[in-house]
């Protein structure tokens, strides 16, 4: 997974915890609701401003989303790291 997708997976799980709709959290953040589904599907890379103001319109701090994403990461690559070791 790339860190695109976990933050994709990360803010669709945030907007609907808020029971937001992708044009909703559009609206509130000033983006089109096509751009927040291509961040959802990590087919864009969101820039620092766009973090920002996509977490003023969800209602959680920067540090959160950016926890969450690193925890999806990490999982997987400690998942994958396991996997991929030698047993002699």
């Amino acid at each position: 997974m790339t860190p695109e997708e976990a933050f994709g997976k990360v803010l669709k799980e945030i907007r609907h915890e808020r029971s937001l709709s992708q044009e909703e959290l559009g609206f509130e953040s000033g983006y089109h609701r096509t751009y927040i589904s291509l961040l959802e599907r990590g087919r864009k890379s969101p820039s620092l401003n766009t973090i920002f103001q996509l977490v003023a319109a969800l209602g959680v701090s920067p540090s959160e989303i950016l926890r969450r994403t690193e925890g999806r990461i990490s999982k997987l690559s400690r998942r994958g790291s396991g996997e991929r070791r030698k047993t002699r």
